[in-house]
């Protein structure tokens, strides 16, 4: 007689577990401990064989019978349930081991020794947020155009076009990596070309050089933070990254050697870069160290001496100065090249001073030193320009003054 819904719930257990059969071979197996287990017996080939249905109360009487059914269509199309069940456990295993989030955080996981910490961490944040929770669980193969372009569409609804682009770009970077490594076939991303909005190009914000000496002349006379004028200059004479001038610390200056020697796990490329100081540089260091030597970085956070200061800190005082949306930290470094560009300094000197990328990780990891003896005269030049420039303008201001 076939089980109800009440015998099951009310089977008790006893000393030895026992069955209650249900017909065309399937029963409930009462546990000593009271687990109540759906089973299956089945022939295949002459040989008797038992299935797993799933326990009970998880797994209802219902849901039972269906597997069951289920199961007898196995049987009749030959095949054996039990081979059929761990074929499908191992391929929801691979598509799990194969999914995008498994095969992005692996890419992740083999680049991110040749990156910064810091651009590490935003790649792997832009994958967690933008992809992993629409994207993540699906075999990386199967991620389909169409799929990948709805997420870049919700990155481009918040206004976030820029983003949207680098997304793509991420993407496509998991989609080859998983071609190179056996388990995709193709990247759809070449599919998408056109499909994103696009906008004028814009580079980082900065002053044109009639406007420097005005801008050298109010960060000197800059009336807030001595710490966060010192921090404009020491960047304005440097053109270093703002990560990289905010992160700075004692044991990276050689004051004796007029050097700042910037370890490989705090640039973008994990390469050792030198900046030579010019005297305006080393100056503007001699005050710090005056300031903030007891310290172990140069631009130690006012709340907490161990953390460096904001990264707004720069752009802020920028502001306060009447730079807004015309000029930023970044801007420096433009600023300098196309001005040592124009002064007829080698492009190659710039580049290596600016530690453009360099495509090939060996060549980078020894080219730190590359046109040193060229780049300390180019540096102390522009050392001497940024402090003549100041000199003017203040001169022409007294100048104005004087004749008001």
């Amino acid at each position: 007689m076939p089980l109800t819904d009440v015998a099951v719930r009310a089977a008790k257990p006893r000393e030895r577990s026992y069955k209650l059969a249900d017909g065309q071979g399937m029963y409930l197996e009462v546990m000593p401990s009271g687990s109540k287990y759906w089973r299956l017996k089945y022939r295949i080939d002459g040989k008797e064989k038992r299935i797993a249905l799933g326990v009970y109360p998880a797994v209802s009487l219902l849901e039972a019978r269906k597997a069951r059914e289920s199961i007898k269509d196995t049987l009749r199309a030959g095949l054996d349930p039990s081979h059929e069940k761990k074929r499908e456990k191992l391929q929801r295993s691979l598509e799990r081991t194969n999914s995008f989030e498994a095969i992005a955080r692996e890419w992740h996981g083999n680049k991110k020794d040749g990156w910064s910490e810091g651009h590490a961490d935003k790649v792997l944040k832009l994958l967690e947020r933008e992809f992993f929770s629409s994207l993540g669980a699906r075999p990386v193969k199967d991620v389909s155009a169409p799929e990948l372009l709805a997420v870049l569409r919700k990155i481009e609804s918040r206004g976030a076009l820029e983003l949207a682009r680098k997304a793509m770009q991420a993407a496509s970077q998991v989609f080859r990596y998983a071609i190179a490594t056996g388990r995709a076939e193709r990247d759809p991303v070449p599919d998408l070309r056109g499909a994103l909005k696009s906008r004028a190009v814009t580079h980082m914000k900065r002053v044109g050089e009639a406007e420097v000496p005005e801008l050298m002349r109010k960060i000197a006379a800059y009336d807030g933070d001595l710490q966060t004028r010192l921090a404009l200059q020491l960047l304005a004479l440097t053109f270093v990254r703002t990560g990289e001038l905010r992160n700075a610390e004692w044991s990276e200056i050689d004051e004796a050697k007029a050097e700042w020697r910037i370890p490989p796990e705090k640039m973008k490329m994990r390469a050792q870069h030198i900046v030579p100081l010019s005297t305006q540089a080393l100056a503007v260091i001699k005050q710090l160290r005056d300031l903030n030597g007891n310290w172990p970085l140069l631009f130690p956070s006012r709340s907490n001496a161990k953390k460096p200061i904001s990264e707004n800190t720069v752009l802020y005082a920028l502001y306060r100065m009447g730079y807004h949306s015309r000029m930023t930290g970044h801007g420096f470094r433009g600023l300098a090249s196309t001005i040592l560009n124009e002064n007829g300094f080698e492009s190659d000197w710039i580049k290596r001073q600016l530690a453009h990328t360099e495509q090939n990780s060996v060549r980078a990891a020894y080219n730190h030193a590359q046109y040193l003896p060229e780049r300390r005269r180019m540096m102390q030049w522009w050392g001497t320009y940024l402090s003549g420039a100041a000199d003017v303008a203040a001169s022409e201001d007294v100048s104005q003054h004087t004749n008001h």
